[in-house]
């Protein structure tokens, strides 16, 4: 305060009285600022997510074969910023730093404001168009809706938990559009300090490009940053081009004279050759004989370099080997257009580039991560160079096709003889539930007190609310009812039990109820089929759904665009042989609707396409530039809508374990969490080049005895289901 004159006093407190915000200037005044220049925006505050929840093991791959020991690889389906949170803060923290910490982080968040995040989805032999969930666009596109504040904020706060969970000496390359490249410089700068500033890297990723009104844009930029001076930092080099070899010179014996080697071989343009602006006069006297012995001796070696004219140029032992050292403007990295690598994901990036940015910020078996990873490219670049990777993202079907993709690079890395990491699927699942609700189902009567009931009330009321459903009273199962048919909505943090859809079926039978929908996040293997079966014989309808997980997003309710996504029912059918066993899928089958085909020509632009689902086949809606209509269903048979499935031969024989804090000690301790993780042992998948699949796996060979083996299944829409059954191996036939 002592800067202050009597007057700027009396204005601060004119104003406080007044409750009117103070000038900038008198931020300066009262406080001690650290920093010279700072980024300023809407809403700017200090504070971080500091979320600790465990993390969810919905599917190990690739555990056996070839693995590596020490470290499990892990793709987490949720929001990067409870992630990191969870990730820092919580257990797994240790486990990173005793790994060596997290080396490089590499992130392609999503700045193409306007642009259209959909992508094309492979239904059996045809395509369709998967727009992203209402979650993904609030995060992708409708961050911008209070204009670069949105962007800055949510970009700001993640950057500083990535910071704390970066090791001392680690790296940070973040990819950045022109729309918001001068904002990132700077929240980067604020974050990391500007001694950590590296580089702006340049990448031109097409060769040509026409923008109307303005020059072509066909470059973006990379940031790169350090935590600490002690980064690791070793520039790859790529082949000489003829200009670089140009620069090289010899020396003539005798003299030292510096002469570039066209100058005097005889087969260059002339006797002279101007070079930066200085005549070059080839050597004379005495010492031509020697320095001549010295071109026909690099002559015989193989040491000149000839361009396309035939202008000789020395090359030096130290460019064959390695080339010229990579400078911060990348030409030679263009975007993949084909090949096995393109899997035409919404801002794929080139492995290439990737593969430049890994090897030179770390080394083999160094911890790598990626916190927007898109189809995976950073996970699988990893995976080639040896490293570990830690890799997230918001979108279900981002997480689906780097497991898909991943699954590819571990079978290459095997079929080559390479060993690999093994990684499993994580996501924040009912822990992330309970924490947005505050509801648990597995407290004690006692402990379920009031706020509790407000709160279990709330949280119906937000599921009815999203599936535009009427609340209803007097029931004990029900909660509401939409279009004709009651509503009962499973527990938030419980798979829907058999139980739960007897209880159902009970009061329907009682009270004459013919039509019920299920809304469920969860739901208890293979109890549907029997129980829906049962149902229908008694007239009563049931159709089960999934609650989206976007549901907690206020403005995804507000919006009244929530996909309720279908329950598929799978066959499968258990072949034993002696202590062989496979598994044949025999059927996947959705039979009900989760939009129809009139609702969605009535919302449908001209020249836009619309892909649902109506009574049980996926059909796409199509309407020209003269508002024409086309329809084509896309599932001509039940295996169309199947895009990946597993089987684990012994799926109750490693339960889940997660961390949980010791509420006297604070420290973190060891608990099952009742459910058991399903370990891939055989898979088959659909890619964009081989659309076929297995129906039948291999014969596994497993000990005699009784046993649970899972099948689990992904629709084209990322969407999981899966089924148990019990076998006797080796038993009598």
């Amino acid at each position: 305060m002592a800067r202050l004159t009597e007057r700027e006093k009396q204005e601060i407190v004119r104003l406080i009285e007044a409750g009117t915000p103070l000038p900038d200037k008198y931020r300066f005044l009262l406080f001690e600022e650290k920093s010279e220049v700072e980024l300023v925006w809407n809403g700017k505050t200090s504070d971080v997510c500091a979320t600790v929840l465990p993390f969810q093991t919905t599917e190990r791959v690739g555990a056996r074969g070839h693995q590596r020991n020490g470290w499990t690889n892990k793709l987490i389906w949720g929001d990067n910023k409870v992630v990191l949170s969870s990730l820092g803060n919580g257990p797994l923290r240790g486990e990173i730093e005793r790994h060596g910490g997290l080396k490089l982080i590499y992130i392609d968040p999503p700045f193409d404001v306007g642009a259209d995040f959909s992508m094309s989805i492979e239904i059996g032999d045809q395509s369709g168009p998967k727009k992203p969930s209402v979650i993904e666009e609030n995060a992708y596109r409708d961050t911008w809706g209070q204009g670069a504040d949105g962007f800055i904020a949510m970009i700001h706060e993640r950057l500083v938990l990535m910071r704390d969970l970066l090791a001392d000496d680690g790296t940070i390359y973040v990819h950045a559009g022109s729309q918001v490249s001068s904002y990132l410089r700077l929240i980067l700068d604020e974050v990391f300090g500007r001694d950590g500033f590296l580089n702006e890297i340049t990448w031109q990723r097409f060769g040509a490009h026409n923008d109307a009104g303005r020059f072509g844009n066909v470059t973006e930029t990379i940031w790169f940053y350090a935590k600490s001076e002690r980064h690791r930092f070793e520039a790859p080099r790529v082949p000489l081009s003829d200009d670089y070899i140009a620069e090289r010179f010899i020396k003539e014996p005798a003299t030292g004279r510096r002469f570039y080697p066209h100058t005097f071989t005889g087969k260059g343009p002339g006797p002279a050759r101007i070079f930066r602006g200085k005549s070059l006069q080839p050597p004379n006297g005495r010492h031509w004989a020697r320095t001549q012995e010295k071109i026909d001796q690099l002559e015989a070696e193989n040491r000149l370099y000839y361009t396309s004219n035939g202008t000789p140029y020395f090359k030096s032992y130290l460019d064959e080997q390695e080339g010229r050292p990579v400078q911060n403007i990348w030409t030679d990295i263009r975007m993949t257009k084909s090949g096995d690598e393109r899997l035409d994901y919404p801002t794929q990036k080139p492995e290439a580039l990737l593969e430049r940015i890994i090897n030179a910020s770390s080394s083999e078996g160094d911890l790598v991560a990626d916190f927007f990873c898109g189809s995976g490219t950073t996970a699988a670049v990893a995976e080639k160079l040896g490293r570990r990777w830690i890799c997230a993202d918001l979108g279900k079907l981002a997480i689906h096709t780097a497991r898909k993709r991943m699954i590819g690079v571990q079978r290459q890395l095997e079929a080559d003889g390479k060993d690999h990491h093994a990684f499993e699927v994580l996501n924040l699942g009912k822990y992330q539930r309970r924490h947005v609700t505050g509801i648990r189902t597995d407290r004690s009567d006692e402990q379920k007190q009031q706020p509790i009931a407000t709160r279990e009330a709330a949280y119906s009321d937000l599921i009815l609310r999203a599936y535009r459903a009427d609340k209803t009273e007097g029931s004990a199962n029900f909660h509401g009812e939409q279009a004709g048919r009651l509503v009962a909505i499973g527990p938030v943090d419980r798979p829907v039990t058999r139980q739960f859809v007897e209880e159902i079926i009970l009061e329907c039978h009682e009270k004459h109820v013919t039509k019920v929908d299920i809304l469920g996040f969860e739901y208890e293997q293979s109890l549907l089929p029997s129980l829906l079966h049962e149902a229908r014989g008694l007239g009563i309808d049931i159709a089960p759904k999934y609650i989206p997980a976007d549901v907690f997003d206020t403005r995804a309710v507000e919006r009244n665009r929530m996909v309720f996504h279908d329950v598929g029912f799978i066959g499968i059918k258990p072949h034993v042989n002696g202590t062989r066993v496979s598994m044949e899928l025999t059927d996947y089958a959705v039979f009900s609707s989760h939009e129809c085909v009139a609702d969605a020509i009535a919302t449908l632009k001209n020249n836009a396409s619309k892909t649902v689902v109506e009574h049980g086949q996926i059909v796409q809606v199509a309407k020209a530039k003269n508002g024409s209509l086309t329809r084509a269903t896309l599932t001509e048979k039940w295996t169309d809508w199947i895009d990946y499935w597993s089987v684990d031969f012994d799926f109750e024989s490693e339960r889940e374990i997660i961390h949980v804090a010791n509420a006297g000690t604070g420290d973190w301790e060891e608990q099952w969490s009742g459910e058991f993780i399903f370990d891939g042992e055989w898979r088959s998948f659909r890619t964009k080049k081989d659309r076929s699949l297995e129906l039948t796996s291999v014969a596994h060979e497993c000990a005699p005895g009784p046993r649970k083996v899972a099948a689990k299944v992904v629709d084209v829409f990322g969407n999981e289901s899966m089924a148990v059954v019990e076998v006797d191996v080796g038993g009598k036939p």
